[in-house]
């Protein structure tokens, strides 16, 4: 079966160090945006920015900050979404199982569910922007010329 772009096999192992490479670098990346803007800001890095609702909102400059972070955040994991996934059709669902992880380190975390309104709007915003802008650059990459020569060659 050589040749083909990706076989139509189901395999587990390349699905699950998808998700753990991409989970890693969810966390990674929210923590250094975290990290920067609280030192712009000069708040408390804490690791709690991460994990707990209580740091989410728009009343508080710290929870506009944190806001801002999540938001930069899944456009970086888009890009690592591209450069990972590299399907279109597959980026919904990453980008849903990274956020679903997300939801249940919340909860382990805390010991409780989410239940302020910033939190979850800000997670389903942050889902809809890395798997719009990563399914766009997935289907730019899909979407490019073949090239079957070499050359060019009129016809």
């Amino acid at each position: 079966m050589g040749g083909q772009f990706r076989s139509n096999l189901w395999d587990p192992v390349l699905i699950v160090a998808q998700i753990i490479v991409l989970q890693s670098s969810f966390y990674l990346c929210l923590g250094l945006w975290i990290f920067f803007l609280d030192v712009i800001g000069r708040f408390d890095v804490s690791l709690d920015q991460m994990f707990t609702q209580s740091d989410l909102g728009l009343y508080e400059d710290s929870g506009r900050t944190n806001i801002i972070a999540y938001a930069l955040n899944s456009l970086t994991c888009a890009f690592i979404l591209w450069f990972v996934v590299g399907r279109t059709r597959q980026c919904l669902d990453f980008a849903a199982t990274v956020h679903i992880g997300h939801f249940i380190g919340c909860i382990i975390f805390t010991g409780h569910v989410p239940q302020t309104f910033w939190w979850w709007m800000t997670n389903i915003i942050c889902v809809a922007l890395m798997t719009v802008l990563g399914e766009y650059l997935c289907m730019r990459s899909e979407m490019k010329a073949i090239p079957l020569m070499g050359q060019r060659v009129d016809l």
